[in-house]
C-alpha cells in the first residue's frame, strides 16, 4: 500500500505543479527549456504510474464494503460514457462543445464507475484519491480561469472518427483487463 500512495502522491504533485505554483514551472522551464522540463515531468509521470500500478496490484485486499450486484452493468456504461469523454476534448467533433472538462470528467466518472465494482482499501484509495484529484483540478482551473471559450463546432467526419476511436479504445481497455485477470462484464 506505501508504494501506491507514494504513487499517487507523486502523480498528483507533478500535475498540480504547473496550477499550484506556476511560477516555479515557468522558472524549470527557463533553467532547463521548456522541452527538457516537459521531459523531466513526463518521467515523473511514469514513475508515478508505475508505483501506483506496482503498488496496487501488490496491496493486499482488504474488503471495506460489498459493492452491490447491479454495479458491474452501470461501470460499463460509465465506463463508455468516461472513455468517450476522455477523447473528446482533443475530438475535431462537435463533442469538444459539451463541457469545459471533459479529460477530468471522465477521470471522474472513472473513478466513480470503478467504485461500484471494487470494495476493498486499495481500490477505495486509488480510485477515490483520483476522483477528488479530479474534482480539485477543475476547481483550480475554474478559479485560476473563470471564462470559458466554447470552442466552436467540429465536422461529421471528426464525430465520426472521435467514436470509432472510442468504441476501440474501449475494447483494447476491456482485452487489457481481461488480460490481467478483471474480466470487466457480467459472467
Amino acid at each position: 500500500m506505501t508504494l501506491l500512495v507514494l504513487g499517487l502522491l507523486l502523480w498528483t504533485a507533478v500535475h498540480l505543479f504547473k496550477r499550484a505554483a506556476p511560477g516555479a514551472r515557468a522558472a524549470l522551464d527557463g533553467a532547463v527549456g521548456a522541452g527538457p522540463a516537459r521531459g523531466v515531468i513526463a518521467a515523473l509521470l511514469l514513475l508515478g504510474t508505475l508505483l501506483i500500478v506496482v503498488g496496487f496490484r501488490r496491496a493486499p485486499v482488504v474488503p471495506v464494503y460489498d459493492p452491490p450486484g447491479w454495479g458491474i452493468h452501470l461501470n460499463n456504461l460509465l465506463m463508455i460514457c468516461a472513455v468517450g469523454l476522455l477523447g473528446a476534448g482533443h475530438s475535431k467533433g462537435v463533442a469538444r462543445t459539451w463541457m469545459r472538462h471533459p479529460m477530468l470528467t471522465a477521470v471522474l466518472i472513472w473513478a466513480v464507475a470503478h467504485l461500484l465494482v471494487n470494495g476493498d482499501r486499495a481500490s477505495l484509495v486509488l480510485f477515490g484519491w483520483l476522483g477528488l484529484w479530479a474534482i480539485a483540478e477543475m476547481l483550480l482551473i475554474g478559479a485560476r480561469e473563470p471564462a470559458w471559450v466554447r470552442p466552436g463546432p467540429g465536422t461529421t467526419a471528426g464525430t465520426v472518427r472521435w467514436v470509432v476511436i472510442s468504441v476501440v479504445l474501449f475494447a483494447v481497455i476491456t482485452a487489457i483487463h481481461g488480460w490481467l485477470g478483471y474480466w470487466p462484464f457480467p459472467q
